[in-house]
């Protein structure tokens, strides 16, 4: 290989690099939640809801669209409904999951109070659960400002990383609306970049 050549391609690396697809959010399939309240608009009263068969097809068609997406990091909320949705998708892309209560959803419904860790340690072996608090959900309905504030740590932390822009994460409505500004349906995914500012405005409303 010329020196040209070596100079050629390290130029075609820093381009790539620079000009990489942002990472990606995932907001989980339909839930047993999403399915009753979507239909009444009241709160069922499910707590940590399971995907629905619905849910579960659209987690398999988000493994067969994010197949190819260059992913090396899946960072999952412990809400059920999220971990099930990323199932298809490590196992397509052969990775683990990181399980980060930081991208839950905001705690508002029944369907936010979650299972405690050694509930999940007992049904999810697989994954390493020891980050997590045995009640990693708040005890109280959460502020607007507490979710946008977890959000901002959350893009902070990882912009620093240099892998940020091959990260898929499995989150929520709330919290993916308080990244990026957009309200995304049950198996949506869109691209966020960490170094860009917040949202100055959001509508809380799903």
């Amino acid at each position: 290989m010329t020196n040209e050549t070596r100079t050629n391609s390290a130029i075609a690396r820093r381009r790539r690099s620079r000009y990489a697809q942002p990472m990606i959010l995932l907001r989980h399939g339909q839930s047993e939640f999403n399915l009753h309240f979507s239909a009444t608009r009241r709160d069922p009263g499910i707590a940590d809801p399971k995907l629905t068969p619905l849910g579960h097809a659209q987690a398999e068609d988000a493994a067969r669209q994010l197949t190819h997406q260059e992913l090396r990091r899946i960072v999952v909320s412990p809400y059920t409904r999220a971990l099930q949705t990323a199932r298809p998708i490590a196992a397509a892309l052969g990775l683990p999951v990181v399980i980060d209560p930081i991208v839950r959803e905001r705690f508002a419904y029944a369907c936010d109070i979650g299972s405690p860790r050694h509930d999940l340690e007992r049904d999810w072996p697989e994954h390493d659960f020891s980050g997590v608090e045995t009640n990693w959900w708040p005890a109280r309905e959460e502020t607007e400002s507490s979710i946008v504030d977890r959000a901002a740590r959350f893009r902070t932390a990882l912009a620093g990383q240099s892998d940020w822009a091959h990260t898929l994460v499995v989150s929520h409505w709330g919290f993916i609306l308080s990244m990026t500004g957009h309200s995304v349906a049950n198996g949506q995914w869109l691209r966020c970049d960490p170094r860009e500012p917040a949202p100055e405005h959001l509508v809380w409303q799903a």
